[in-house]
């Protein structure tokens, strides 16, 4: 077998099936989208999650055996093992339609700023922390990227090789 870098395994429904205490497990997951964006948990249903390494989570749909030793499997998620959980890009654009809380809408200019990477001071009656962030597109309101707010400053959170002067 590999080395643990690239083995995934399914992550342990609750805590009693948790054998390492420092590993998340589903129901943790769960919990943390419900809680901090209010993503119900029914929202992954069907899905299995999946760490690589140290506390990178990734969601598939479906179950493989586990453990399972390939390269990709489904779509990263989250970042565990830190001291904030933080969201994928990926994650919140399919998944950020469904929050209800730490969801930050911006208008046309800050929108383009934003995916574009830059940081932006704006006013926030929020929680501090990892936010979706959400822009008008097609005539709907869609999650665009995960943002870090902080100090008065909407951070983004978007990974160099994605950003996009639009």
């Amino acid at each position: 077998m590999s080395d643990q870098s690239t083995v995934f395994t399914r992550l342990p429904e609750t805590d009693d099936e948790r054998e390492d205490p420092e590993r998340a497990t589903r129901a943790e997951v769960l919990d943390f989208w419900q809680d901090r964006f209010g993503v119900p948990p029914d929202t992954f249903e069907g899905y299995t999650f999946w760490e690589r390494g140290a506390g990178k989570l990734w969601l598939y749909q479906g179950s493989p055996p586990s453990p399972v030793d390939i390269e990709g499997l489904g779509m990263t998620v989250l970042r565990t093992r830190q001291e904030h959980w933080k969201p994928t890009l990926e994650a919140v654009q399919r998944f950020g339609d469904r929050a209800s809380k730490n969801v930050i809408h911006l208008d046309e200019d800050a929108a383009r700023a934003f995916v574009a990477g830059e940081d932006q001071e704006r006013d926030w009656d929020g929680d501090w922390g990892y936010l979706v962030v959400t822009h008008d597109l097609a005539g709907g309101t869609e999650p665009v990227g995960v943002g870090l707010y902080v100090y008065g400053e909407l951070r983004s959170q978007v990974p160099k090789g994605r950003r996009r002067e639009v």
